[in-house]
């Protein structure tokens, strides 16, 4: 796989699907006069590319935002109606989902790979890359090697790119029960914070059992940063109110 560095993206049409209605979208509409990340992957609804090259990307585009960045586009080898309902399934809201049903942008762009012992086809190498008024910047191309690597082409590695050094949202994971008044201040303070936070909520998400694995505790709420138990909403009041006078 060759990197295309300092060319142009390939002027090709996207067909893609809004409304129940055809809406085509070309490479002038999409690229001029912006900036705008892509990263291309074999397809939809495969594992890594569902568990860990859109999460993250929809994660950080608000940070990808505040660096200029006018929209990020996720492209794969699939039809319209495939890439709107992946799109919907991972609930990644911060992202345009372009369908290449045909190949011709991936096959433009030199990546287009014979995907025939899997029953794929024609499908699209993994890459990503920074384009900038229809001039590709930077890319990050997977190494030819066997398998589907995911080595360079994450939302973390173009981050670092454009932005060496900018804070990353944390994650935050609370585990909750229903009608807990003390984790319901745990969620306010982190509101207060603004902290994004995923919440879990017991014998809806996860059991007592996971509790005691995963805290080692029996009570709620356990509040986790960045894969460091925080405890109680007791332990992260005092957590936050080092965190505010450590960035004072």
């Amino acid at each position: 796989m060759i990197s295309s560095e300092g060319k142009r993206v390939p002027n090709i049409v996207f067909h893609t699907r809004r409304d129940h209605e055809w809406v085509d979208i070309n490479s002038e509409q999409l690229f001029a006069g912006r900036n705008v990340i892509v990263f291309s992957l074999p397809g939809a609804f495969t594992p890594t590319c569902s568990s860990s090259h859109v999460p993250r990307f929809n994660q950080l585009a608000p940070v990808f935002k505040a660096q200029g960045i006018d929209e990020i586009v996720c492209i794969s080898v699939n039809d319209a109606f495939v890439m709107n309902e992946w799109k919907l399934d991972q609930h990644a809201d911060n992202i345009t989902f372009l369908p290449d049903g045909n190949g011709e942008f991936t096959d433009g762009m030199g990546m287009l790979v014979n995907k025939r012992d899997l029953g794929f086809g024609q499908r699209s190498w993994r890459y990503s890359m920074l384009v900038r008024d229809g001039v590709i910047e930077k890319m990050f191309v997977e190494p030819d090697v066997a398998g589907d690597p995911f080595e360079v082409s994450d939302a973390d590695t173009m981050l670092a790119y454009l932005a060496p050094g900018v804070e990353k949202p944390k994650d935050v994971t609370v585990l909750t029960r229903p009608g807990c008044p003390f984790c319901a201040k745990a969620k306010d303070m982190l509101g207060e914070a603004g902290l994004e936070f995923e919440e879990l909520v017991l014998n809806r998400d996860y059991s007592e059992r996971t509790l005691r694995a995963v805290a080692a505790a029996t009570t709620v709420p356990q509040v986790f940063v960045n894969g460091e138990q925080i405890g109680g909403s007791e332990e992260l009041q005092a957590w936050l109110e080092r965190a505010q006078s450590k960035a004072a």
